[in-house]
This record gives C-alpha cells, structure tokens and sequence, in this order.
C-alpha cells in the first residue's frame, strides 16, 4: 500500500509502430507507483495498435481518438482518466529513469505548487539525417522543457488554465503554458533532465515554417490576455 497520488499518463499516436514500443516501456520502467498509461490512437494503419495492445497485461489501455488533432487527443485522455496528476509522453519519445518520482517529490513536497516540468535533451535517430528545418547545434544541449513530454500536473489545473485548444494544429502546448503563465499558476522546474526528444524524419514538432502560423497566434493571444482582452 502506498499514500502516492495515482499519476495518469497520457500518449496520443497515429501511426507510431516505429517508436512506440519504446516509448511506453519508458513509461512502465518507471520507479513511481501508482500509475496507469492511457494511448489515444487516431485511427493507425502501421501496426501501432498490436504494440500497444501487447502492453495490455501491464495495464495499458488503448482508446480510439474522438475528432481530430493532437489538443483532441489530449483532451480526451484528461476525460478518460482520473489520477489527480496528468503526465503526458509522445510516442516517439522517452522518458528518463525516475522522471516521475522526481516530479512528483518536489509536487508533493509543495503543495502551492500546480505543475512542474524539467529539463529535456534531443537526440539524433541513428538511421536519420538531421531534418532541414532543426537547428544541429541543440542536439545534446540540456534545454528547459516547456513542453508535454516533461509536464507533470495536478488534475485542477486544467479547470484553470482550461483545456488545450483545438483550433491549434501544432503549438498546442506553447498555447497552454503561455495561459498558465499569462494567469499566474505556480510552477516549478527540477533540474534534471527527465525527457530525451528523438528527433528523425517524420517529426512534426521540427517543421518550423509550418509551425510558425500557430506559435504567432498564440503569442499575439497571450500579448491581447495581458493587455486586458479575454482570448
């Protein structure tokens, strides 16, 4: 028996056969209890679905994504699960041994605190080239995270700060920490690095001129909150 809070992780796929079996054994390894890994799939063609459906023993449970879009997804897993603190993975990513108890520790230890991320490192897929659109000299370099993949946050703070807007095709999470931030929810920021981001070549997130629309928009949102306006 442990007094532990029971943290729901999230991880939405399409098409992830590649990547994702590791993925969620990064999650499994983990050296934190209780938890329970939930993956929103929309609707894989590539095999994603025996993987995950492999895992089934060790209690991860495979959902069938509602609409369209990563936010979507996200949302959804939030609906679906019921810890009282959300940890979100994608499934070409890892996580870092003892990520989960490392966060959880400092959430536990203050309980002023709503959410907290880390460090993260991008690596290189060995059989890849960096994409055009990456910048080479991050790879390695231990960045702050301001990102999903190293999110671990107690459940009310998306009665908050609200859920992840949909009518964003990438930059969903820049969006939702810039609401964090814009209606001061406390944070905090571990040290460690807790994520390593794979990068290859079919990331999304590396698609700068695509990206660029979105990560506009939810600046000129956040610029109109502060000045007053609702958005």
């Amino acid at each position: 028996m442990t007094d532990n809070p029971h943290v729901s992780v999230i991880l939405p796929v399409k098409n992830g056969a590649r990547f994702i079996g590791e993925a969620i054994e990064s999650v499994l390894s983990q050296d934190y209890r209780p938890i329970d890994l939930t993956v929103v799939d929309a609707a894989s063609t590539d095999g994603t679905r025996r993987i995950v459906e492999s895992f089934a023993d060790d209690g991860v449970r495979l959902l069938d994504q509602d609409g369209t879009g990563i936010a979507a997804a996200w949302n959804q897993g939030i609906d679906q699960t019921t810890g009282p603190l959300l940890a979100f993975v994608s499934s070409d990513d890892r996580w870092m041994p003892g990520k989960l108890a490392r966060q959880v520790g400092v959430l536990t230890a203050h309980p002023d605190i709503a959410y907290a991320i880390g460090h993260f490192r991008y690596f290189l897929q060995p059989d890849c080239e960096v994409p055009a659109t990456f910048n080479r000299g991050l790879l390695g370099v231990d960045l702050v995270g301001r990102i999903m993949e190293t999110l671990v946050a107690r459940r009310e703070v998306f009665d908050v700060v609200g859920r992840f807007d949909t009518s964003f095709r990438t930059a969903e999470d820049v969006d939702w920490y810039a609401r964090a931030k814009d209606r001061g929810v406390p944070m905090t920021i571990v040290d460690d690095v807790i994520l390593e981001k794979r990068i290859h070549d079919a990331n999304i997130s590396t698609a700068g001129a695509q990206n660029m629309p979105h990560l506009m928009e939810a600046l000129r949102r956040s610029i109109q909150r502060r000045r007053g306006g609702s958005t």
